[in-house]
């Protein structure tokens, strides 16, 4: 994934850009990145590789040195960024988060329309997102023309946040709004966000979300819209459920409360009886206690996470680290497993192998019975919008492999996503016995959709359901064996 945060203040911004955009640290652990403007020094910038150190600690010497009233930060799991570009009509800054799932032809667009070689970075070893889009902005007669041929261009999501030469600040949510983006007010400054809960603590106050596709400039007494909201909205239902940070809020709901509903929309469909209800850290932790207030039964922790040097497990490139670090992270406690009967709640499966490990590991500890609930449905869809995976093939979801074997290459999935099917029923009781729990059930996608509280048409639930609103643009369910031919 990744997060952005800008600042247009009257005063010295350094120091709010700084913290908000550290207060995005959870969404990345590859760069982080801050780029400030003043008159007297133009732009500033700094880049540092935080896969071994925290943002804060790598950047709190910069922030000495800056100097500006804008400003813009960056948490970046792609590339190297802010970027600073020259263009046509002038030299400015720029920030992205998404996922550009038509990068390799928007790359040869560039080069046979516009001559525009694009060089590997020698810090990355990779052409990055924000380089190509900043390259399509270079070729358009202004900010505001090249953020509508961005968005007219890419398939998945592009949120950008941008500044010029002059030190005005831009902020552009993806075409669908996928990633949210944030307004906060305080006297003298504006500041751009994904995660609200940056806010608060520097001494902003909620002024609105950016709709979907919109861009406004943002100046120290308010915001100029640029380009107007479109009417379609597709949301990640997985910020609720998973990566967002608990005391953030987007489109108005709160990310904490969406999971104690999900968790109490479990335990209204469950019969199990357990002696408590337990969450995977962290994520699963607020599932479950939504889970326990409504089954009335106890809370416990018997795995705590050890969260002072341990980066996010789904982070690593390689597959074996990521298994490594998940089980350094999660501590067990024997005296709250030895002889119970527990109900786990996580946000997602995705290849099990975790979860069947943690498994293993409460009945080594003497656990009579573990029962296993999820807050979202099973993952069928390997996500083409965002980047929040690591995942590089359709085949790490082990609801995929199971289909494979079970039906071999090709197979149409669609029915996997019917909770009432004996098929989705077969593949549920398949993942039990390979992760050997139990007992086993998923979120419906009906009682996801009422625990985060939007309309579903305003959701992307790609992943669990094959639907989205940009697969009709793009095909108009006319492609056979297709996600969006199931809508």
């Amino acid at each position: 994934m990744g997060g952005l945060c800008a600042v247009a203040a009257k005063e010295e911004c350094s120091i709010d850009l700084f913290f908000g955009t550290d207060y995005h640290s959870h969404l990345g652990t590859h760069r982080g990145g801050m780029a400030v403007f003043s008159d007297e020094k133009g732009f500033q910038r700094s880049i540092h590789n935080i896969q071994n150190a925290p943002f804060r600690s790598k950047f709190e010497n910069d922030v000495a040195k800056f100097s500006g009233r804008s400003g813009l930060g960056v948490i970046s799991d792609t590339d190297p960024q802010p970027l600073v570009m020259c263009a046509r009509f002038g030299t400015f800054a720029i920030t992205t988060v998404g996922l550009i799932e038509n990068i390799e032809e928007i790359k040869a667009e560039l080069f046979k329309e516009y001559s525009v070689q694009l060089q590997y970075s020698t810090t990355s070893g990779m052409v990055g997102p924000t380089e190509v889009v900043s390259s399509m902005i270079s070729t358009c007669s202004s900010l505001v023309e090249g953020v509508k041929f961005v968005q007219s261009k890419v398939r998945g999501s592009c949120t950008m946040m941008l500044m010029d030469d002059k030190g005005r600040i831009y902020a552009a949510r993806d075409k669908f709004g996928r990633t949210p983006v944030v307004i906060g007010r305080k006297d003298g400054a504006m500041m751009a966000v994904q995660e609200s809960c940056a806010l608060p603590n520097l001494g902003y106050t909620y002024e609105r979300d950016l709709g979907p596709g919109e861009m406004v400039e943002m100046s120290p007494d308010g915001l100029a819209t640029l380009i107007e909201p479109g009417e379609k909205m597709a949301i990640c239902s997985f910020l609720w459920i998973y990566y967002g940070y608990p005391a953030s809020s987007y489109e108005g709901r709160n990310v904490e409360m969406a999971r104690y509903r999900c968790g109490a929309a479990l335990a209204k469909r469950d019969e199990t009886t357990p002696d408590a209800a337990c969450g995977i850290p962290d994520s699963g932790t607020s599932h479950a206690l939504g889970y326990a207030h409504e089954k009335g039964i106890k809370f416990a922790r018997p795995f705590v996470k050890y969260t002072p040097t341990w980066a996010r497990s789904f982070m690593p490139q390689d597959q074996r680290q990521r298994e490594h670090v998940a089980s350094m992270k999660l501590i067990p406690i024997p005296g709250l497993i030895k002889d119970k009967k527990l109900v786990f709640c996580d946000d997602s499966i995705v290849r099990g192998t975790q979860l069947g490990k943690q498994a293993a590991r409460l009945y080594a500890e003497g656990c009579k019975e573990t029962h296993m609930r999820i807050a979202c449905p099973p993952l069928v869809y390997p996500c083409r919008f965002i980047n929040f995976s690591r995942s590089k093939s359709v085949y790490d979801l082990i609801t995929r492999r199971y289909v494979r074997g079970h039906e071999g290459e090709g197979a149409d999935v669609a029915k996997y996503t019917d909770p009432d099917s004996q098929a989705y029923k077969d593949m549920v009781e398949f993942i039990r016995e390979k992760l050997n729990l139990t007992s086993l059930a998923f979120q419906r996608l009906d009682d996801l959709v009422k625990a985060i509280g939007l309309p579903e048409e305003k959701l992307c639930t790609y992943c669990w359901s094959g639907r989205d609103v940009s697969l009709e643009d793009e095909c108009a369910g006319e492609c056979a064996n297709c996600p969006c031919a199931t809508r």
